[in-house]
């Protein structure tokens, strides 16, 4: 086959066989492989062809592109290769995949001066991956957040968005949340699958940011000479930050009599050693960037009964900055 008229020759004959589809047309047969064959991108596959019979050529050919005739190589891809050639197998290995690699392959011999055809269809399947998607995002609650993921694969990949709340929230490569509430600030999972491989699955974190909002604020009976702590808990992103106020209106400082001790989500007030200068009213005031909320409540003598019953909230601002909690604080400073 070395010859260049003899190739041209033979490639033409090939040609000739694929055309006919007369009676005497019979196929290969390719062993125990299905008529489709299927490979993952970047695998090798081989593709057989079993011949019963004499034969005097044959041919490899993927579309209208001859690839083998006999044990002459006509590809010039280095990744296709002969692993047979002799009177029962003609066979040939696609090294790593490619997507380019799908469709139809011919084996085709002339025996008996009868021409014999074999098709098989390589299908190529590429794992669900995930190509782009939102970054994480912070949000005023009450906005609208709009969360992107897209996918590729090989067949089509699904595409599914689930929180860690709830389960499923939306199919598709789009989730919308409208008026977005604080409870719904969390960590959102694009999960993508199409049958090939693992899911392939990646996480999108989404802040709700919100005013504080006093939680948890009680009246406390106090003991001359014991210790006391009056607690102030309030939910807020960004987190609150906290200051203290007594009922004169004078700003609360750590001595050593009080501490002021602040957490992420509370603010205590210790009382070391309960004098009577003490007794009285205090004000939590907690404030972030989006706004402020104070309470009041009282360090009660012993014995003392307040008509209003045990917890006392009062002055909510929200929707206000930072300029409000420092214009209240010198305002209570006069």
């Amino acid at each position: 086959m070395g010859c260049p008229v003899l190739r041209n020759a033979f490639a033409a004959l090939v040609l000739v066989l694929l055309s006919s589809k007369g009676p005497g047309a019979s196929a290969a047969e390719f062993g125990h492989l299905p008529d489709n064959i299927t490979v993952l991108e970047g695998e090798s596959v081989i593709l057989r062809c079993k011949i019963n019979e004499e034969v005097t050529h044959k041919a490899w050919l993927n579309r209208s592109n001859i690839l083998f005739t006999g044990t002459d190589k006509w590809s010039l891809d280095r990744r296709v290769s002969l692993v047979n050639s002799n009177s029962s197998d003609f066979s040939i290995q696609i090294d790593k995949v490619q997507v380019a690699d799908e469709g139809p392959y011919t084996c085709t011999f002339q025996a008996n001066n009868m021409p014999r055809i074999s098709n098989v269809y390589l299908i190529v399947q590429v794992p669900a991956r995930i190509v782009n998607i939102s970054g994480d995002v912070s949000v005023n609650e009450g906005e609208n957040v709009n969360l992107f993921c897209l996918a590729v694969g090989r067949p089509e990949p699904t595409v599914t968005w689930k929180d860690q709340k709830y389960g499923l929230v939306s199919d598709g490569e789009f989730l919308d949340i409208t008026e977005i509430k604080r409870q719904q600030g969390e960590d959102y999972e694009c999960i993508t699958n199409n049958g090939v491989a693992a899911p392939d699955r990646h996480k999108v974190k989404v802040t709700v940011n919100y005013a504080p909002t006093i939680t948890d604020v009680k009246n406390l009976p106090a003991q001359l000479g014991k210790t006391a702590i009056l607690r102030c808990e309030a939910m807020a992103v960004p987190t609150a930050s906290f200051e203290w106020y007594r009922d004169d209106r004078r700003p609360v400082e750590s001595d050593n009599t009080l501490r002021i001790k602040n957490e992420k989500t509370r603010s205590l007030l210790l009382f070391n050693n309960v004098t009577d200068k003490h007794f009285g009213n205090y004000t939590c005031f907690a404030s972030n960037r989006l706004g402020a909320s104070n309470a009041s409540m009282l360090l009660l003598r012993p014995g003392a009964v307040y008509g209003g019953g045990d917890t006392l909230h009062a002055g909510l601002s929200a929707g206000l900055g930072v300029s409000l909690s420092l214009s209240i604080s010198l305002l209570l400073k006069v």
